[in-house]
């Protein structure tokens, strides 16, 4: 029954601002952890930010000081703040949520995010 759907993608111009959304129909605390990952064209989906439970975040590390990943409880939603974008962010943007006991891993449609001129 759960599910992530993500919104927030679009074209922006290179050092543009753009806020990606993410909504749990179960409640976040389900999962151990949450995240984005994405997957260029042609290229193989990679981990772009997480964060725990506790709040403890990752990032890779060609997007730190650049994108800034949060949480709202309230919301039930994990946000994915990127700024100073670069066409090599352009890609489909992936949520993700892992729950380590009883192993589940549910991923949202993906929603695509093209820097460009």
């Amino acid at each position: 029954q759960e599910q992530l759907v993500e919104s927030g993608g679009g074209l922006v111009q290179p050092g543009g601002s753009l806020r990606l959304s993410c909504v749990a129909s179960g409640s976040i605390f389900t999962f151990n952890a949450t995240g984005w990952y994405r997957q260029a064209a042609g290229k193989q989906r990679e981990l772009v930010a997480a964060i725990t439970s506790g709040g403890n975040t990752n990032y890779a590390d060609s997007v730190k000081g650049r994108f800034i990943i949060s949480r709202d409880n309230a919301k039930n939603t994990v946000y994915l703040q990127m700024s100073s974008l670069k066409p090599a962010d352009t890609a489909v943007y992936y949520c993700n949520a892992v729950r380590y006991r009883g192993y589940l891993e549910v991923w949202g449609q993906g929603t695509l995010v093209t820097v460009s001129l």
